[in-house]
């Protein structure tokens, strides 16, 4: 018998060399190579006998202008957050991984979208790893969901759960979760680099023959990252993150990746005694509710794919006790914090060289797009100065490094989501002004940071 031969795959991008390495000649990742064995030639996995179907189905090479493109009907959950984050809907034979921290509602979500499936008539099966079947049947009814008609499979062995996909063709099917699979093809334990390539990647090869919408669940690592290979996460079409404090009731869900909808797309979750409640109006979740008007406090309008949000941008700055004043964000990013407080000192005569400065974003949202500059900017002036911005008042906007206010996309939605909330005044960049005036909010457009600073230092 041939001898089985050994190389060496890396955990983080699947690179393999024949001799272990310190640091991986594909990606450069330090002490990610892990050993592995492959198959000799009598066990391979890939023989003629035990090969998946083509998913070109023997078409060979054909011309793109003769292929009939149409669009695949979506199978909505009834969830709606849920459908928003997944552009639409699931889509037949595409393939999703979702991922986040321990007990953030992973599980939960997909058992109340299965249940959600059952009730529409739609055939789901949920095949579960990590629990038992007692264990599932438990959550299912803390959370008050009919377990009639839902099915269930409790194995983490891989050819079982395809020799079951393949004869009950499934429209829907949860695995949760893809790093406790193992295949018998292989020796290497469950979890490890090679058995989460080949069981996700002989699963997408079934879902896209059967035509069954599949959805891993993922675990992450201690940096937040999804486990085991990145190449996990090229396979599927769909990547959707849990987000959000484990000491909060309130799951943010956003798309990294759609091949089939818009990237960055949030939905927006509150965890509840019976499950995970989908939020109607998730910009209530962003803002504080003040008596009287606080000087520090800006309230701006982000976008979070389709979606415009309402959020409540917090600055304090102190008094420094310190030779090196701190810059400290929650939610923001801290090097753009330094780069707009130099503008802000530059531009408009504000120092903060002996100040502490201290921003917020709040309700645990991130926000990662510019505009939150002038919004930043602002909060920081009126904690300084101790004057409150008008009331009703929101603000968006990019800061150049020579003071002048730049344009962002989609103003006119971002303008009318803030009216719709009862806002009476926005404080926007000269090019985001809209050509016919919006009834109930005055709109102040500003060319340069001095002319926005004006509304509060004046």
């Amino acid at each position: 018998m041939a001898k089985a031969r050994t190389h060496y795959v890396c955990s983080e991008c699947g690179g393999s060399t024949v001799k272990w390495q310190g640091k991986c000649p594909h990606c450069g990742a330090w002490n990610t190579m892990r050993e592995f064995r492959e198959p000799t030639a009598s066990q391979s996995r890939f023989a003629a006998s035990r090969r998946q179907t083509s998913l070109a189905d023997g078409e060979g090479v054909v011309d793109l202008a003769e292929v009939q493109a149409s669009e695949v009907p979506r199978i909505l959950t009834g969830i709606g957050e849920f459908d928003r984050v997944t552009g639409g809907g699931l889509v037949p034979g595409g393939v999703g991984l979702i991922g986040g921290d321990p007990g953030i509602g992973k599980s939960t979500l997909l058992l109340q979208v299965l249940a959600r499936m059952v009730r529409l008539g739609k055939t789901a099966l949920y095949v579960s790893g990590e629990e038992s079947a007692s264990q599932v049947a438990l959550r299912a009814q803390r959370i008050g969901l009919d377990p009639s008609g839902m099915r269930l499979m409790s194995e983490i062995e891989l050819e079982r759960i395809e020799a079951e996909i393949s004869a009950s063709k499934p429209q829907f099917v949860v695995i949760d979760s893809i790093q406790t699979l193992y295949s018998s093809d292989l020796e290497s334990a469950p979890g490890s680099v090679t058995q989460v390539r080949e069981c996700s990647a002989r699963l997408t090869r079934l879902a896209k023959t059967t035509g069954a919408a599949l959805i891993f669940v993922g675990h992450v690592t201690k940096d937040g990252a999804l486990a085991g290979p990145r190449v996990l996460e090229h396979i599927v079409d769909t990547v959707l993150y849990f987000e959000g404090d484990t000491h909060s009731n309130f799951r943010l869900i956003r798309a990294f990746k759609n091949r089939f909808g818009a990237v960055n797309e949030l939905g927006v979750f509150a965890m509840t005694d019976r499950g995970l409640r989908a939020v109607s109006n998730p910009s209530a979740i962003f803002l504080s509710e003040h008596r009287n008007d606080v000087a520090g406090s800006v309230v701006m309008v982000t976008q979070e794919g389709s979606r415009p949000l309402l959020v409540e941008i917090q600055a304090l700055a102190d008094e420094s006790h310190s030779p090196a004043p701190r810059r400290l964000c929650v939610g923001l990013d801290a090097q753009r914090l330094a780069m707009l407080l130099a503008v802000l000192h530059r531009h408009a005569g504000i120092s903060c060289f002996e100040k502490d400065v201290f921003v917020n974003a709040v309700g645990g949202v991130k926000i990662t797009e510019p505009a939150s500059d002038l919004a930043v900017l602002m909060a920081v002036a009126s904690s300084l100065s101790d004057r409150p911005l008008p009331a009703g008042t929101v603000i968006f906007g990019e800061v150049g490094l020579t003071g002048e206010i730049r344009p962002i996309p989609r103003g006119q939605d971002r303008l009318k989501e803030a009216a719709k909330l009862g806002f009476s005044m926005a404080i926007i960049p000269k090019a985001n002004a809209p050509k016919t005036p919006i009834e109930g909010l005055e709109v102040k457009a500003v060319d340069r940071l001095t002319d926005a600073l004006a509304v509060i230092l004046d």
